[in-house]
């Protein structure tokens, strides 16, 4: 064996060496972070639950029948809170992960799922569902109650994702750019259609679209969690089958494709994978903005660009960091709960633009 066929596989074996630390300890961290969040979210609210009761709720401890707090605790954890904490994450598991997808697929760390119009169509089939069931047309859909919202949030994005597909492929072969730009004039016209009906809506209507739009956890049951659930474990199963993909595609789509990476199923792939996380999520909370793009976008200046951990740390960190979003919305101005969607944007648009100005060397953090 010559000294050039040694010295590919030494390499592999020392970085894998290296890499293997740095991954469980990111592993580590994210999950001690969530840990804690969750904690946290369990125990904090308008009816607070002192951890040293937590584990009695749960179920964890015998019942001391002196303690008159039981029945209430377990009340609010299992009927509301954990649900809650449940959806919030799996939400932003499903957000972060989109968009490190997203931004894989692109080759472009800017990239969101809200650009391609995913949200915005989903975000306007809920404003009119609102609209109708508010209507004289109510009884055509009062059999679906209560699941026309996040039907209607649903159907509306994987409209949305059918119809970016047909316009941006031709002959078996995905255009990103064209699919990109299509994307881009459809949120255009999904905005319109939101505007459209917001002006026709009367004051009640008006109240249920903006609290919508600007995303909430209010609504968060079991049922809704069960329905999360099939579509977080096909985005876990699909990252397995585009980590490696992802990774190759950042030196070019031909350069992949003769790395023997089949370049147009990878595409395919991760378009559903980003239509069916992105939909679900806005079809539960509304439009929560800024977590695709951040959460991926930390974590690559954190552990590098490589798909095969940045996937799996985008579900955790976007998992933490929504769960903290929704305790501090119900907390904040308790007894009433602020939109989620305005805390997500009031700090990741800041965090965003100051890693933009530290990566041109406008900042010196």
């Amino acid at each position: 064996m010559s000294t050039a066929d040694v010295k590919p596989q030494a390499f592999v074996r020392t970085t894998s060496h290296v890499r293997r630390p740095r991954t469980l300890l990111v592993s580590c961290g994210l999950l001690l972070a969530l840990l804690i969040v969750v904690l946290l979210a369990a125990t904090v609210g308008a009816a607070g639950i002192p951890i040293s009761r937590l584990p009695t709720a749960l179920g964890l401890t015998a019942v001391d029948p002196a303690n008159a707090f039981v029945a209430r605790d377990q009340l609010i954890l299992w009927s509301i809170r954990i649900p809650r904490i449940a959806i919030a994450a799996m939400i932003g598991g499903m957000l972060g992960a989109a968009g490190a997808i997203m931004q894989g697929l692109f080759r472009n760390p800017l990239a969101d799922p809200a650009l391609v119009g995913v949200s915005s169509g989903g975000a306007f089939a809920a404003a009119g569902a609102i609209i109708i069931a508010d209507s004289r047309f109510a009884h055509y859909v009062s059999f679906l109650q209560p699941f026309l919202l996040p039907l209607a949030a649903f159907v509306g994005s994987l409209l949305t994702t059918i119809v970016l597909y047909r316009i941006s492929t031709r002959s078996g072969r995905t255009s990103i750019a064209l699919f990109l730009l299509a994307g881009i004039a459809i949120a255009a016209i999904a905005n319109a259609g939101i505007g459209l009906l917001v002006f026709i809506a009367d004051d009640r209507q008006l109240r249920d679209i903006t609290f919508w739009l600007l995303g909430s956890l209010s609504g968060a049951t079991w049922s809704k969690a069960m329905t999360l659930l099939p579509v977080l474990a096909l985005g876990l199963i699909g990252m397995i089958f585009t980590s490696r993909g992802l990774d190759v595609l950042i030196l070019g789509e031909s350069e992949a494709f003769h790395s023997g990476i089949d370049v147009e199923r990878l595409k395919r792939i991760c378009i559903v994978l980003v239509a069916a996380m992105t939909g679900a999520a806005v079809s539960i909370c509304g439009v929560i903005g800024f977590v695709g793009i951040v959460v991926p976008h930390l974590l690559r200046l954190i552990i590098g660009p490589g798909h095969r951990l940045l996937l799996p740390a985008s579900v955790g960190l976007g998992a933490s960091l929504l769960v903290g979003a929704d305790t501090l919305a119900r907390t904040i101005v308790a007894p009433a709960e602020m939109p989620i969607g305005i805390l997500t944007a009031a700090v990741g648009a800041p965090v965003f633009l100051l890693i933009l100005l530290r990566q041109r060397g406008l900042v010196g953090l």
